[in-house]
């Protein structure tokens, strides 16, 4: 099947290195330019590359904002993210551009719950400081009050956003004899809560009863420091807050007052504002785990991810819609 605006061997260009197989079947595939350097593309280097492409492969380190889009060349229709969040393009700008945008959803899911329950595990009982004590050479043996953290078990864990990866941590938690609450912007049917023990709360209740909060809602501009200082305010002393979706989602300076001021009793993060800079007075704070974004650092994850790219393109260019596609209302 041929399509008048769909070229057989489309021009790919793909900002970032991805793994070895996904980068040889895209060049099977596709007419394809690949970033073999593997660092972060300048914006002259994008307004380049969408000037000449058919499709752009962007991460989540390339801003893909209207003035980019603007500059795009005619033959630009599809934007083929690699990842799930799709904040850091204007899906306005390209829908009037008539340009598809797709991601890879559901295949990072275990992934980053996995992150995610490591996190609520290593913050309350201190792992991070008990690592960083051998390190230093500074353990004088076990004695009955060292290095005293908090149970898990019994806790109470709030859940923002209770999409696919929410749903993963909660049922981790069920295996930790954690109770959960969590608050979505739709309520989940009676039979997926009452299958994941979880119980629906509005936000205020949420950091109220909480030991736990774990941050698993997309970065939306609904979302935007949807956890605040308020927030923040109404978590008990001893609680704590783990973030693995996006750093914008949280006021970064609100929670590290929080910390310094000991209103709450840690936190575990493993994305932040103005990545890849990192707060320096998060750094010196002992009641943090703090993770280079590696929530979804997997090999499979990361073969998935590029695999369900490389399905979206194949389907734009057999003139079918693309299964992952973000825009929807397309002919």
């Amino acid at each position: 099947m041929t399509v008048p605006d769909r070229p057989a061997r489309p021009k790919v260009i793909v900002t970032r290195e991805l793994t070895d197989g996904v980068m040889a079947r895209m060049e099977e595939l596709f007419d394809t330019r690949l970033n073999r350097e593997d660092r972060a593309l300048t914006r002259a280097e994008l307004e380049a590359a969408v000037a000449d492409a058919d499709v752009l492969v962007p991460t989540i380190t390339d801003r893909i904002d209207a003035d980019l889009i603007a500059k795009a060349a005619p033959r630009l229709k599809l934007i083929a993210n690699f990842g799930v969040g799709v904040d850091h393009i204007d899906l306005h700008a390209a829908r009037e551009r008539r340009i598809l945008v797709t991601n890879t959803p559901g295949v990072l899911t275990e992934d980053t719950a996995d992150m995610t329950m490591a996190l609520i595990l290593s913050v309350p009982r201190r792992l991070g400081e008990g690592e960083k004590l051998i390190r230093a050479g500074a353990w004088d043996g076990w004695k009955p009050s060292g290095m005293l953290g908090h149970r898990v078990n019994g806790k109470t864990l709030g859940i923002i956003g209770m999409g696919r990866i929410g749903r993963a941590v909660a049922r981790r938690a069920q295996g930790f004899g954690i109770r959960t609450i969590y608050h979505n912007r739709h309520r989940l049917p009676e039979g997926v809560e009452a299958e994941l023990g979880a119980r629906f709360v509005d936000l205020d209740a949420l950091f109220a009863q909480s030991d736990i909060i774990s941050i698993n809602c997309p970065h939306t501009p609904e979302t935007h420091h949807l956890v605040n200082a308020d927030r923040l305010a109404q978590m008990r002393s001893d609680a704590y807050l783990v973030n693995t979706s996006r750093g914008e989602v949280l006021d970064e300076d609100a929670l590290i007052k929080a910390l310094e001021s000991g209103q709450i009793a840690g936190a575990g993060l493993d994305v932040y504002v103005n990545e890849p800079h990192v707060d320096p007075r998060l750094l010196h704070l002992p009641n943090t785990v703090l993770l280079p974004h590696m929530g979804s650092a997997t090999y499979e994850g990361r073969a998935a991810m590029g695999e369900k790219v490389i399905a979206n393109i194949r389907a734009w260019v057999d003139g079918h819609r693309p299964p992952d596609q973000v825009l929807e209302g397309w002919d």
